[in-house]
């Protein structure tokens, strides 16, 4: 029996979550197999329970668990406290250094299907894309030191520490060239080597570890031309490596152009193979409790964690094969529906979802 710690969290947290369990019970069904969920607090509603982001007793379910099912967390409530209270870096950033998950994957792929959703204009977004953002997650300006704020008055000052070691690049590059290899055999490398000594090393070091996968083919590109060419030419990436810094940003760039940030779910994984699985999207308290949110990000990252940390790749396909079947039969919810189209709840699309699992023959 593989067990997973169910963290549901703040906002649309509980409502997405609902409906990613209703999947994995639909896979278990299909499939035969059997999970151990195990439900706990994490973010705002921790710190009104329990006075803390991350619960000592939810660290616990999280370290005897085969892997982690991450909902939403945060809000307006809780933004008034001391930024290290806060529930993302109280929290998920927090997780992630315990259990050292440095490889980020957000996949941005923009469906023939939804392609008339995307900002972007016909001619670019064409019949979709297929886009892989790998970004390093344990190092950068979020980690160094020292940070802090001190002096008073004109001279107050506030500093974060950009920094990265070659062996966190080195490690981070390898996942890069290794996943490219399955897939156009394409790396883009984003830094900001012209201004930052910390990206001249980034840029070096992925330099040498691409000798060793000559069947690779490595760019480099500048943070702000990326900006501009996943909006002018995405069909020109295949798999962006970047840093913690950049790819946080570049990786909602990448949902926004493929339509919905509610589509789009990520991995966060160490070298053993544990770990967290979270939807790209926030919160989002303003529709919280109103069966508007699109789960679709939730499921789909339940899919990833069938496949990367349990090893069930037949039943990961079948959960995306699943979620394409409600898109093509043009079930939508609100945020991807167009003019002509009638949205339908978050429960429902869980419903048709899951339904498709236990039906489908992928």
């Amino acid at each position: 029996m593989n067990s997973i710690a169910i963290l549901p969290g703040d906002g649309i947290g509980p409502e997405i979550m609902a409906e990613a369990v209703k999947t994995l019970d639909a896979v278990k069904r299909r499939f035969g197999l059997s999970f151990d969920y195990r439900y706990a607090d994490v973010g705002g509603c921790a710190i009104d329970r329990h006075g803390a982001a991350l619960p000592d007793e939810t660290l616990k379910i999280c370290e005897s668990s085969d892997a982690i099912l991450f909902g939403s967390i945060g809000g307006p409530k809780w933004e008034s406290l001391p930024p290290s209270q806060q529930p993302e870096r109280a929290s998920l950033l927090r997780l992630r250094k315990h259990f050292d998950l440095f490889c980020n994957l957000r996949p941005g792929r923009l469906t023939k299907t939804l392609a008339v959703q995307s900002p972007l204009r016909p001619d670019i977004a064409g019949d979709g894309f297929d886009i892989l953002c790998i970004r390093e997650l344990t190092g950068d300006i979020y980690f160094g030191q020292p940070k802090g704020r001190d002096g008073s008055g004109p001279d107050e000052r506030a500093f974060d520490t950009m920094v990265y070691r070659r062996s966190e690049i080195e490690r981070i590059a390898h996942v890069a060239f290794q996943v490219a290899a399955g897939r156009r055999k394409k790396v883009t490398s984003i830094d900001k080597a012209n201004v930052l000594t910390t990206m001249v090393l980034w840029r070096e070091v992925v330099t040498e570890v691409a000798k060793g996968y000559p069947e690779i083919a490595l760019d480099h590109i500048y943070v702000d031309n990326a900006t501009m060419q996943l909006i002018q030419n995405p069909k020109r990436f295949d798999v962006l490596l970047c840093g913690n810094l950049f790819g946080d940003i570049l990786s909602d760039e990448l949902a926004s152009v493929c339509g919905s940030i509610g589509m789009l779910p990520s991995a966060s994984l160490n070298a053993d193979g544990f770990g967290l699985y979270e939807p790209a999207g926030g919160s989002a308290p303003d529709i919280a409790g109103q069966d508007v949110a699109n789960p679709i990000a939730q499921i789909l990252s339940a899919a990833m964690l069938l496949r990367h940390s349990l090893k069930h790749e037949e039943a990961a396909r079948a959960v995306e094969s699943a979620v394409e079947q409600a898109l093509a039969a043009g079930l939508r919810t609100r945020d991807i529906a167009g003019k002509a189209d009638k949205a339908i709840g978050t429960a429902a699309m869980g419903n048709a979802i899951a339904q498709n699992i236990l039906t489908g023959k992928n």
